[in-house]
């Protein structure tokens, strides 16, 4: 749904303005904790997703993060980080990190609007839009090296076969 319609004459200037918007037309659950952050959940595919958007005013940067709803154990957390160093490669924008701590796995990318400059709604839904589609088209490769063991590179070319058709 391109949200085009919904801009507004009036300037939104905080971004996440915008971003509750955005939710409520796509009707994820979102919950404002304070002006600078939002989180929603989102169902993927693959995976249930928590995508948490902050806004920075101290860098004008809208930064978002997705959380997967899963952890990597410890014994596969060096194939998985291996994995995520080539799908990094791969990223013209945005990159995924593992928290060695507890395994979590994040996708991270951000909008910088340095100089006031204002976010319109095409942007964020595009950060959003990105973020959510960049964790679908991986999450196959991680899927592949931590439940059956494969190599990286092998489990990034598994996953990035692409089907056509439906069965």
């Amino acid at each position: 749904m391109a949200l085009e319609a919904l801009e507004r004459e009036d300037e939104l200037s905080n971004p996440l303005d915008r971003v509750e918007r955005i939710a409520e037309a796509y009707d994820w659950a979102i919950s404002r904790t304070d002006a600078r952050e939002v989180t929603m959940e989102v169902s993927g595919g693959w995976s249930d997703m928590t995508i948490s958007l902050n806004w920075r005013d101290d860098f004008e940067i809208l930064h978002v993060a997705v959380s997967l709803e899963m952890k990597v154990p410890s014994t596969r957390r060096d194939e998985v980080a291996k994995l995520l160093a080539r799908i990094n490669e791969q990223l013209l924008v945005g990159h995924f990190d593992l928290w060695h701590t507890d395994g979590s796995l994040l996708f991270r990318n951000s909008l910088l609007l340095s100089g006031n400059a204002a976010a319109n709604d095409a942007q964020c839904e595009a950060l959003i839009r990105f973020a959510v589609d960049t964790c679908e088209r991986y999450f196959p490769a991680v899927q592949f090296v931590v439940w059956a063991g494969q190599p990286a590179e092998q489990a990034l070319e598994s996953a990035m076969i692409d089907t056509w058709g439906e069965a």
